[in-house]
């Protein structure tokens, strides 16, 4: 018997500060600042993730800045695949007149998200189709018992888990949601 193990780590914090308060409109021009954006230089890498970056057998990427930088830092090298699929979910702003913080305007987009709100942007539905494709090109690459470093995003990475538990795999361990969390995800073959 075998483990097939895909860790998916949440990129660095990013650079752009969240010290602001925001429109609606402006909090979708500040989003699109931050899929643009890299993380703070320097910032110090968890242990378990470094770990894990050093017996991984294949690094896979998220497209965006901040989770290239992030296994840049985390592995010291780049990543093998850049896969399109794991791009974070979308994050549509309700037209609610008020200035909010980015953490808030994010809470709000994706409960509105959730329910069925995209405002044109990619709906609920169409991401979870994209995470469980993403899951299944994520177990295909850890068959016979490779480990699959994933940087990737918060919302995003949760949605991967959900769909490569639905595919059979169990979560081994995780801490959360917040910069360089991570999901330890297995899968026994024979």
């Amino acid at each position: 018997m075998s483990e097939d193990v895909i860790i998916l780590v949440r990129h660095g914090k990013p650079a752009l500060s969240r010290k602001v308060r925001l429109s609606s409109r402006e909090y979708r021009d500040w989003w699109a600042r931050y899929d643009e954006g890299g993380i703070v230089p320097n910032q110090k890498v968890p242990k378990k993730v470094r770990k894990w970056a050093e017996k991984a057998d294949v690094f896979y990427s998220s497209p965006l800045r901040r989770a290239i930088e992030s296994l840049r830092l985390a592995a010291d090298r780049e990543p093998d695949v850049i896969l399109a699929d794991l791009v974070e979910a979308p994050l549509p702003s309700p037209p609610i007149p008020l200035k909010l913080r980015p953490k808030s305007w994010g809470t709000w987009s994706r409960v509105v998200w959730f329910i069925g709100w995209s405002d044109g942007m990619e709906s609920h539905g169409t991401a979870r189709a994209r995470a469980n494709a993403a899951a299944k090109t994520l177990g295909e690459a850890a068959a016979g018992g490779k480990i699959v470093y994933v940087s990737g995003h918060g919302w995003f990475n949760r949605m991967v888990k959900g769909s490569l538990m639905k595919q059979g795999w169990k979560c081994a361990s995780q801490n959360g949601d917040l910069h360089w969390n991570h999901r330890k995800m297995v899968r026994t073959t024979k």
